[in-house]
């Protein structure tokens, strides 16, 4: 039964993706096909761009003394939506837009998973008791 659940699901997906590009090719025309080649590129796009990124970004990471774990999902997670944008079908390009307005390694969090510590602008003074001088 869940073998046949399963096998429903990526039955739909296509399907629904084709439905939806149909309705649209209706509604707008040529532009529905200028659409789905943008998508195209940009997912090709993304994804050689990521290739080159990862490495450093395993190297940046390890030099901030975070785990390389977390940069090597940040790019995979990059790839996949890639991936999603190269397939026709907007279903595919919302979930790939979704994946890469996630937090990961390779937005503004770079360095969350860093375990230093900035001390205060201050540090050299010591508090203390404020007490009569001897």
């Amino acid at each position: 039964m869940r073998l046949l659940f399963i096998l429903a699901i990526l039955l739909a997906f296509p399907i629904t993706e084709l439905w939806i590009l149909i309705a649209l090719g209706d509604e707008y025309g040529w532009w529905v096909l200028g659409y789905v080649l943008l998508m195209i590129v940009l997912g090709w796009r993304l994804i050689q761009d990521e290739r080159q990124l990862v490495f450093g970004r395993v190297a940046q990471t390890l030099a901030t003394g975070g785990t390389p774990l977390r940069a090597v999902f940040g790019s995979a997670k990059n790839l996949l939506a890639g991936v999603l944008l190269m397939l026709p079908g907007v279903i595919s390009d919302a979930l790939a837009v979704i994946l890469l307005l996630l937090p990961g390694a390779g937005g503004a969090d770079r360095t969350a998973g860093s375990t230093t510590r900035r001390g205060a602008a201050n540090d050299d003074i010591i508090e203390g008791e404020r007490g009569k001088r001897p």
